[in-house]
């Protein structure tokens, strides 16, 4: 029993002095299930041995395995919270250390918001570059159709055409920012649906 109880013990500082990064009450809540939940499994046919604990102690995997997790969830949830694409991001390639849904959702995002960004730059040099900055099409051969994205460094090909001239200026930072507030919104969104099943999952 002693032995048992010590293992428990052991396995739980380990994963809290990981959990340091965390708030201090919510990883204190953390080890608090995790206390109970391991002693539940481990008593669930029986009385408390170091066997059974030590079968407990598997199913969630190593304290630094489960510390990435709860550490990730954390940064999902405060990413949440201020929706910031930077904390988004920054949770992500946590994330995407972790899961191939993880890495999924990054690549989306990085995507969204590169082009989100691009549109938006675009849209603000070409208050200060209005003859080269803008939506443009460039020369081609016949029957093809190709358009660049252009921030106003150096100038266009010859017989390039600009295709929205000022207009890209309220279009740019309208399509721009809802891109970003979209991006946002399914990076969350794929979190939420993915993660906390997985954790779930994990400790049962």
């Amino acid at each position: 029993m002693v032995d048992a109880e010590q293992k428990i013990e052991l396995y739980l500082v380990k994963l809290r002095r990981l959990l340091r990064a965390m708030n201090r009450e919510d990883a204190g809540e953390v080890v608090r299930e995790l206390r109970g939940h391991i002693t539940d499994k481990a008593t669930v046919s029986g009385e408390l041995t170091s066997a059974r604990v030590e079968a407990a102690l598997a199913a969630p995997g190593s304290p630094e395995e489960l510390a990435s997790q709860y550490l990730t969830d954390d940064l999902l949830s405060r990413a949440e919270m201020s929706r910031s694409p930077l904390r988004v991001l920054e949770s992500l390639f946590r994330w995407a250390g972790l899961s191939v849904a993880g890495f999924i959702a990054l690549l989306a995002s990085l995507l969204g918001y590169f082009l989100g960004g691009a549109l938006m730059w675009c849209a603000m040099l070409k208050l200060i570059h209005p003859q080269t900055a803008g939506l443009w099409r460039l020369p081609s051969a016949p029957d093809t159709f190709l358009i660049s994205l252009r921030l106003g460094f150096g100038s266009p090909p010859a017989g390039a055409t600009d295709l929205l001239g000022w207009w890209i200026v309220p279009l740019g930072l309208s399509v721009g920012c809802a891109l970003v507030l979209v991006t946002t919104h399914c990076a969350l969104w794929s979190a939420r649906h993915w993660r906390k099943p997985h954790l779930f999952a994990l400790l049962h």
